[in-house]
């Protein structure tokens, strides 16, 4: 058997990512117990029906007392809060993380509240999908997916690479970099993207009663797609936006620029421009595939839809 990397873990939520941070700690040994909290009872309850912990807790002061790991697998704007509420129980040496998507903005809410004698090491974990709740969680969610950490100038190193063999144990690849240089990265490859999905699936809603359902009734692969990523938790991308909002801002006007540019080429006609553009773009594509982070197979991967296996996007999700 693994001998565990942390005798204690503390979870504070349990969510897509908690659960599944807490499933690979279950199955593969990673810690040799785990406590999780969560403030809605109900949540708790399936948690611990799902076997997910060792202890499960309403208070995450609780939860950490002891814990050698505390990882905060929470919305951005939640996290300092969090922080205020557990920093008196934090034993000495202990390291404490995160899951955001935001960086910056979860330094600047949670630093002030953790005591000297912590490590405080920030991290995202590039994985996830549409699906929230301690449910969705799935032990494979890490792997060959990259998860980034943003350790501050005053972090100790041995923190910081004993929480990146944590990662690398759920099959994870682990990347280092300043929050600022994180958060401008994830703006252009996640966040401007999901704003664009959210966009056009509104767009579309609002032509819906226009072409007599017709949107969603002949909706393409394409167009699909974009509802999958719009179906993502609200809570945690409004708390996304709202605390990058200087990437994202940065980023959209280079894409609105960028918008422009082949707004013109279509209305002169220009199909060289186009042509070139797509060509980049679709090396791009072989590029990604070609660095494990997506399949070249048909139809992105997916199974062929069952009768008993459709969400809310009106598609089935494998485990990607």
């Amino acid at each position: 058997m693994t001998t565990p990397l942390f005798d204690k873990v503390a979870l504070i939520g349990i969510g897509l990512i908690g659960s599944s941070i807490a499933l690979n700690i279950r199955e593969r040994g990673l810690a040799r117990e785990t406590a999780i909290a969560t403030r809605r009872p109900e949540t708790l309850a399936r948690a611990r029906e799902l076997s997910l912990g060792t202890s499960y807790h309403l208070d995450p002061a609780e939860a950490v007392d002891g814990a050698d790991l505390v990882i905060l697998c929470l919305p951005v704007g939640s996290c300092g809060a969090a922080a205020a509420a557990m920093a008196h129980k934090l034993k000495p040496g202990a390291i404490v993380s995160d899951v955001g998507s935001v960086k910056a903005a979860v330094v600047s809410a949670v630093q002030p509240h953790l005591p000297a004698h912590v490590h405080f090491v920030p991290g995202h974990p590039i994985a996830g999908t549409e699906q929230s709740g301690p449910d969705a969680g799935f032990k494979e969610l890490f792997e060959n997916r990259w998860t980034i950490l943003t350790p501050l100038p005053e972090t100790d190193e041995a923190a910081t690479e004993r929480l990146a063999r944590f990662w690398r144990a759920t099959g994870a690849m682990v990347e280092t970099m300043t929050p600022e240089h994180h958060d401008l990265v994830l703006a252009i490859v996640s966040h401007v993207p999901h704003l664009i999905a959210y966009n056009i699936v509104g767009t579309a809603a609002d032509l819906e009663t226009v072409t007599q359902s017709e949107v969603i009734k002949f909706s393409a692969s394409g167009f699909r797609d974009f509802t999958r990523i719009a179906a993502s938790d609200p809570t945690m991308w409004r708390d996304i936006f709202l605390n990058n909002r200087e990437a994202v801002l940065e980023m959209l006007a280079r894409f609105s620029e960028d918008l422009a540019s082949l707004q013109r080429a279509i209305r002169w006609g220009d199909g060289d421009s186009l042509f070139d553009l797509f060509s980049r773009t679709r090396t791009i594509r072989r590029s990604i595939v070609e660095a494990g982070q997506d399949t070249a197979d048909a139809n992105f991967g997916r199974q062929k839809p069952r009768k008993d296996a459709w969400d809310e996007t009106g598609e089935t999700v494998p485990g990607e």
